[in-house]
């Protein structure tokens, strides 16, 4: 005899005071419904978690861990600071360690730049970079009012604030907020070779073809009406470590130029040593004239980012008002100050720039022996220690897996379980803003040839591993 259990209100109200007892985070966590991996200290290139087990960081969080984990070099540093002045009320004060950021900065441009402004995050560095661009045309002589806009490219990431999300041309994070973001801003193409550029079509072809498309955006919202073009050196988050091709910030700037307008760089994913200089636009044979920076500003030790302008832009104020109309409670944070200018101190003395070039080229040379010829990669590209893998349905034809199947967020999950145990970053919408993914590699400077091996071997793995269990589903 079969016995039927018929649930009642009493078993089911017991049910729902067990879900209530259960315990919750109270953190506004990314997902409500994740579980996330808890850490309790990192160390040199790895992640340690509450139960011991290590995660080697290869991608550096977001790449931002540029000296790895844990350096008590940069925890005196901070600490130091902390123990004499924390906080800074900027409308009254300046602080030594403020003072040494900035001139480091200005210093490390060999003259270009002649100010820089600090702040907490990249979000807010592109904030303070489109309001400096507004603000110059109001000081410059004769001055332009008029110029309200702004030009930036599809496919692009520059912040999550509303003014710093209307700059950017990330689809998906931009879709909710649509209605709430700026309508001053417009797009052209990017630089995406290995997408966008025809078969049988130079380099210089393509460039040509890009230049134009960006004259005629000038021209169509009205070049007077126009701040700047805003645009990433190497293209991170959006597209997965996307360089330019040779020529092609020379010929966006020769537009600007045209028109009156300035160049805004946004190198707060790919600056600060991550691509094999310490400043990514000394690659591209140009000097912008506003240039946000952040992530490897202080390697994660701190929130911290900033703003340079160059002798043209801060020209015009020290002619005019001498006051940007800008400011923010913790700017200039002492404590920020502090382990940013240690990082950079480490970065320097251990050369670790050059180990970035050095170690860029071994890592690429093993990724393309390894997975090259995998018929789900589309492309390896990259520069220094920042570097893109992108995959594909179809290898011939470059087709991309759809949005739903989450191929880059699925790779990066398995990769957290114990028998890769490696941290990369995933990407999305990497061809049209929807479809399309890639994941980012970006290892700390301060790796060695073996590191290079195991990130390629274990990396490696993972792809394939992945891709044959979903063959096999």
């Amino acid at each position: 005899m079969t016995v039927v259990k018929v649930e009642t209100q009493t078993d089911r109200s017991a049910q729902v005071a067990q879900v209530i007892a259960e315990p919750k985070s109270a953190v506004l966590h990314r997902h409500l419904h994740h579980s996330f991996l808890s850490l309790a200290r990192g160390q040199g290139s790895n992640l340690i978690l509450q139960d011991g087990r290590k995660i080697f960081d290869a991608s550096g969080g977001a790449a931002v861990a540029c000296i790895g984990h844990g350096d008590g070099r940069v925890v005196k540093a901070a600490m130091k600071q902390m123990s004499e002045v924390a906080y800074c009320a900027t409308i009254f004060y300046t602080t030594n360690v403020c003072e040494e950021l900035c001139q480091f900065l200005v210093n490390s441009t060999r003259g270009h730049m002649a100010r820089a402004y600090i702040v907490n995050s990249g979000s807010e560095a592109m904030e303070a970079a489109m309001k400096l661009a507004r603000q110059y045309f109001l000081e410059k002589s004769p001055p332009e009012p008029r110029r309200t806009r702004f030009i930036s490219r599809d496919q692009s990431y520059h912040g999550i604030t509303i003014g710093s999300l209307s700059m950017g041309g990330h689809k998906y994070r931009r879709e909710k907020f649509q209605p709430l973001l700026l309508d001053n801003v417009s797009r052209v193409s990017p630089c995406f070779p290995y997408r966008n550029q025809y078969r049988g079509e130079s380099d210089q072809q393509y460039v040509d073809r890009l230049a134009a498309e960006l004259d005629e955006e000038f021209q169509r919202v009205g070049g007077d009406t126009v701040c700047a073009f805003v645009a990433e050196p190497v293209v991170g988050a959006a597209l997965g470590c996307v360089s330019a091709v040779p020529g092609y910030f020379k010929a966006m700037q020769a537009v600007c130029d045209k028109y009156g307008a300035l160049l805004i760089f946004d190198e707060v994913m790919s600056g600060m040593g991550r691509t094999g200089t310490l400043h990514a636009w000394e690659q591209e044979g140009v000097v912008p004239d506003i240039q946000t920076i952040g992530k490897c500003l202080g390697g994660g030790y701190q929130p911290v980012a900033g703003v340079l302008a160059n002798h043209r832009v801060m020209d015009a104020f020290e002619k005019g008002t001498a006051t940007f109309v800008h400011g923010h409670t913790y700017q200039g944070h002492p404590v920020g100050c502090a382990a940013a200018l240690e990082v950079q101190r480490i970065i320097k003395e251990e050369n670790l720039i050059q180990n970035v070039d050095k170690m860029g080229c071994l890592l690429s040379q093993l990724l393309r022996q390894r997975i090259g010829n995998h018929p789900n990669v589309g492309d390896i590209r990259g520069r220094g220690l920042f570097w893109g893998i992108e995959f594909v349905a179809d290898k011939a034809t470059g087709t991309p897996f759809p949005a739903q199947a989450h191929v880059a967020m699925e790779i990066s999950e398995m990769g957290l379980a114990e028998m890769y145990s490696i941290a990369v970053y995933p990407g999305s919408g990497t061809v049209d803003g929807a479809n399309g993914d890639h994941i980012i590699l970006s290892p700390p400077y301060n790796v060695s040839a073996e590191d290079m091996r195991f990130i390629a071997d274990t990396v490696a793995r993972l792809i394939e591993d992945f891709f044959a269990d979903r063959a096999g589903a």
